[in-house]
Parts: structure tokens; sequence; C-alpha cells
């Protein structure tokens, strides 16, 4: 039995897998290092998942957390901690900053110039985080470091860069600078965060699991000191997440018996349950019946079922069809009275044009008489007044323009057949009438 046991614990065994220590810390020296090809693959997986977030698509944003290198400083931060190499634990540090730096700004830079700037679903699941996060981001770190660790690196660390979502969180919280929309940034850069802490956390672990050897000695003093920074970090970037996982938890549950009473109350006296609406960000429930609605005695029923599922009576509206009826048809009696203003306004505006028109006309009428009378005193000098009107001849209503001249000699009839041609041409209209005076 104890041979069997034995055997069994031996399949947790990881020290014969183990690389050498010194390939392991070569390996996380050089993962630490941002420039050159690094930097560049990293600026090519940001712009990759901030396409990605943009066009919503789970896929692409899959692809750039797996060209990643982001998780190289983080994992040196955790190694040095734990190995005490304050050397490269500032290396890595220093890495990190400028490549989030870029990462910031290069995800700024794409939705600045992006023409589409809504935020969808990937964008909204990563400016909420809560404590599962924490245990996402330690358990992928601890995988991440062990498949670092072994002689055997399989395809975990493809798996870890995925679970672990370090790209997105960065590239939302570039999009909430971009957009000025601090929620988006302060929200993203906070899960950001969760996720590197406990990353760095996870490879420490696995650093001292494993029984690294100490680059450098520190007294007793230091190593509390550092021991105690770790901790502190580790309790303010763990307790927000516990509360809003706290939040998430009971939202779930509210869900969850507003489902319950909803199931429940379906179907009361003669009436049934047309609509129900639930928050579940104020814990309210509005449940909206058929017809008239049903008694005030069935509604306490329903609030006493509320009360056993721990849904607060005082958020629980109970309304009728004809309620929300009533609503609608004042609503559309608005809308109605809304657009009977606006037939009104659009009439009154087309009365003002005509009427502006007219005067417009009448203008022309007395400065037309004038213009004819000037230029024909040029040829007829005994012509001395000219008279323009227009009229209406009945029965056909026929509008008629009418002009009559004065003259202090008499007129000819061949210069008057030339006066009629030359008014009738003038006013572009054959049927105008002339007489003389």
């Amino acid at each position: 039995m104890k041979e069997r046991i034995l055997t069994y614990l031996s399949y947790f065994n990881m020290m014969d897998e183990r690389e050498d220590f010194e390939t392991i810390h070569n390996e996380v020296e050089k993962g630490v290092v941002f420039k050159g090809t690094n930097l560049w693959v990293l600026i090519s997986a940001i712009l990759v998942a901030s396409v990605g977030l943009n066009m919503n698509s789970t896929a692409v944003i899959i692809g750039a957390m797996l060209i990643s290198p982001l998780m190289g400083p983080i994992n040196g931060m955790g190694y040095s901690l734990a190995t005490y190499d304050f050397t490269l634990f500032k290396k890595a540090i220093k890495n990190f900053s400028f490549a989030v730096l870029v990462s910031l700004l290069t995800s700024a830079l794409y939705f600045f110039i992006s023409p589409v700037n809504s935020a969808h679903s990937e964008l909204l699941a990563r400016t909420s985080p809560t404590i599962y996060d924490v245990f996402i981001a330690l358990f992928g770190g601890v995988a991440g470091m062990l498949a670092l660790s072994s002689k055997l690196k399989g395809n975990v660390i493809p798996g870890v860069a995925i679970a672990t979502a370090l790209m997105p969180p960065i590239c939302t919280a570039g999009y909430g600078l971009a957009t000025l929309q601090p929620t988006f940034f302060f929200g993203a850069l906070y899960l950001f965060t969760i996720n590197t802490v406990f990353i760095a956390v996870a490879a420490l672990i696995v650093s001292q699991v494993l029984k690294f050897p100490i680059r450098h000695m520190v007294d007793s003093e230091r190593a509390k000191k550092v021991n105690h920074y770790i901790t502190a970090i580790l309790v303010i970037t763990a307790i927000p997440s516990i509360y809003f996982g706290y939040q998430l938890v009971q939202n779930e549950n509210f869900l969850d018996n507003a489902k319950q009473l909803v199931d429940q109350v379906s179907v009361q006296e003669k009436s049934y349950l047309l609509e129900s609406r639930v928050n579940a960000n104020n814990k309210s429930i509005q449940l909206i019946y058929s017809g008239y609605g049903i008694s005030d005695s069935i509604k306490m029923e329903i609030k006493k079922q509320a009360l056993n599922l721990k849904i607060d009576t005082a958020k629980l509206s109970i309304l009728s069809g004809s309620d929300e009826s009533i609503f609608r048809q004042e609503t559309q009696k608005m809308q109605s009275e809304t657009e009977i203003l606006n037939n009104q306004l659009n009439v009154t505006r087309y009365n003002l044009q005509q009427a502006r028109a007219q005067l417009d006309s009448i203008k022309d009428v007395n400065l037309k008489g004038s213009a004819i009378l000037s230029e024909l005193k040029e040829f007829y000098p005994q012509i001395t007044s000219c008279s323009y009107s227009i009229t209406y001849i009945h029965p056909d209503t026929v509008k008629t323009p009418i002009v009559i001249y004065g003259s202090s000699l008499p007129i000819y009839r061949n210069d008057r057949n030339k006066i009629i041609n030359w008014t009738r041409s003038r006013l572009k209209n054959d049927k105008v009438k002339i007489y003389f005076e």
C-alpha cells in the first residue's frame, strides 16, 4: 500500500524534468529585454489586438495574445524576487514599464485614427475585473513558469498567453485613452494590473518551490522588507477584485431569483405575464400583466413569493397591460400633437413665402411700367406716360397684362403697330392688351 502511494506521488515529481538552473536564468533574462525584434513584435501584437477589439473578433484577439512577448518581463520580476536578483528585477521593471507605455500609445493611436469607435462586447468584457481574474492570472502564471522551467516546453506557454490575456486589457485601456472614457481606461488598466501582479507572484512561488538558487545574498531584514512589500501589493491589488467579484455573485443570484419569481407568477387569475423587466444593477423587477391587471390580494401574494426569494419588494412593480397601453397612447398622442404643430408651422412658412412672392410681384409691376416708358421714349419722344397692370379676363380667368400709353402728339397707325409689336416682344407675351390715349 505504501509503495503504491509512493508510486502515485512520484507522478507529481517535477525535478527530473526541470531545466538546468543556468539555462532557466538565461531564458528569463533574454525574455526581459524589450528592444529590436521583441519591441516590434509587441507593437504588431498590440495593433492586431486593437483591430480584433475594434471588429469584435475573438479569433483575431486570440492571435494577438499568442504572439505577445509581454510574459517575459513579468516572469522576470517574479523570478528575480524569488532569487533576490535585484539587478534583474530593476531591469525587468524598466523594460516592462517601457513596454506598457509603448502598448498604450500604440493602441491609443490606433483607436484615435480608427473610424469605428463603438464599444463592442470584447471591449466591455475587459472593464469589470473580479476575483476570478485573479485566479486565472495566478494559475496561468504558475503553468507558464512551470513550462519555462521544464525541459518539456510543449504547448503550455501559448495556452498561458491566451488564458492570462495581457493584450486585450492594455488595448482597451488605450481605447479609453483615445476616446477620453475613464471607465474603460481605469477598468482595463486594473485588469492588466491584476494579470501582471499575479503572474509575477505565480512565477515567484514556482521559483521558490523548485528551489532556484539565490543569485545574491541578502540579510534577513531586507528579505523581510521585500516580503512585506510583496504582501502589501497583493492585498492592494486583490481587494477591489474581491468586491467586484462579490457584486458579480450578487447580480447572478438576483438574476436566478428573479427568473424563479417570473416562472412562479407567470399566470395569475385571468391574467398572464406579458413582459418582465429585470435590472440586476439596481435589483429591480417590473412585471406587466395582460388586460386590466390583477387584484391587490394577488399582488400581495406575488410580493410574499418575492420576499421568500430574498427580493426587495420596494423595487418590485406590478403593472397591467392597460397601464402600459395608456402610457403608450399618451406617448403616441404627444408624438401626433408634435406632428400637427410641425405641419401647421410648415403651412405658415408656405403662406409667408406666398405673401412675399405677391409683394415682390407688386413691386415688379410698378417698376416694369417705368422701365417700358424709359426704353420706348428713346424712339418715340411724344409718348409721355405708360400705365402697366395685370388683370384677369373672365370667364376663362386668364391672367393678362394691360399697357396704356399716353402721348402729347397723335401716333399714326404704322407707328402704333410697331409699338404694339415691340411691347409684346418686350413683355414676351402675345396676349398683352395695348391701348393709346
